[in-house]
């Protein structure tokens, strides 16, 4: 039994680009297999993100440091499979990108035939290299600065990112060089929300936020902490959309709702 009947267009990354250059909310979430997806977009979800958090949330690892290439791109294939109109975005994992564009290019090569549309790559000014390498061969990326998890251990935590000045301008000339290089779109993961909304004035290409505050051009949950079935420590940006929601449906719409009409994340779910 097929997950749809009909075909329907993907989103478009120029169309995404539009709506949020006309004051619309971006919405993306974490998504690992066919049956999420086709409930997230069908619930509204603008983008799904195939995120390295499935080495958490999914495998039940301390970080996500673990997840391999191979991995990733199974549930990329799920995800591919069970949608039909979300923007579906792959995280690459540690170590599939690093060592060179070239290396990046190979991978992110297995995303797109995977069934991906764009692929994220962790990392700041030191990642324009590489990012100007992919969307020259026609691969689109989506950027993450701030929190990278990525790099837990040389951060020494999941800590938030930015709080003094000088790494203030270092993001903020991080989102610059991303964007100078090509990225579609810029993530930004635990960061002081006034530096978030510097971020996304200071660039053209939309922002998604994840602890980033409400001035940005969109929001990214991980699916398993809005649902509240990780049984981990939730982070403070994290809000429980299945409290009094009669169904997962109808706590991803309420996700959506919030998003699109600004009343989330609010303050409790930010850093100032």
């Amino acid at each position: 039994m097929s997950v749809h009947d009909e075909k329907t267009s993907r989103v478009t990354v120029p169309q995404l680009q539009k709506r949020a250059r006309e004051g619309e909310k971006l919405v993306m979430l974490t998504c690992y297999d066919a049956s999420f997806a086709a409930i997230s977009e069908d619930a509204g979800v603008d983008m799904l993100l195939i995120g390295d958090s499935l080495g958490m949330v999914v495998q039940g690892r301390d970080t996500t440091l673990a997840v391999t290439l191979e991995e990733t791109e199974y549930h990329v294939r799920c995800v591919a499979r069970g949608s039909r109109k979300a923007l579906v975005i792959a995280d690459l994992p540690f170590a599939s990108f690093q060592e060179s564009p070239a290396q990046a290019f190979r991978s992110s090569a297995r995303m797109i035939a995977a069934g991906a549309q764009m692929v994220k790559l962790e990392g700041g000014a030191v990642m324009a290299e590489t990012t100007r390498f992919l969307v020259d061969r026609g691969v689109p990326v989506c950027a993450h600065i701030g929190l990278t998890p990525q790099s837990v251990n040389t951060l020494g935590g999941y800590r938030v990112q930015g709080r003094g000045e000088d790494d203030a301008l270092r993001l903020v000339a991080d989102g610059k060089a991303l964007e100078a290089a090509g990225a579609a779109l810029v993530l930004m993961e635990a960061m002081p929300a006034p530096l978030a909304r510097r971020v996304t004035e200071s660039i053209a290409v939309p922002t998604i936020g994840i602890g980033a505050g409400p001035d940005v051009s969109g929001q990214v949950l991980v699916v398993y902490d809005m649902l509240d079935i990780y049984p981990g420590r939730k982070a403070r940006f994290v809000k429980n959309f299945m409290a009094g929601a009669p169904s997962v449906k109808a706590a991803i719409e309420a996700y959506v709702r919030a998003v699109k009409d600004k009343t989330f994340p609010g303050p409790e779910h930010s850093w100032s």
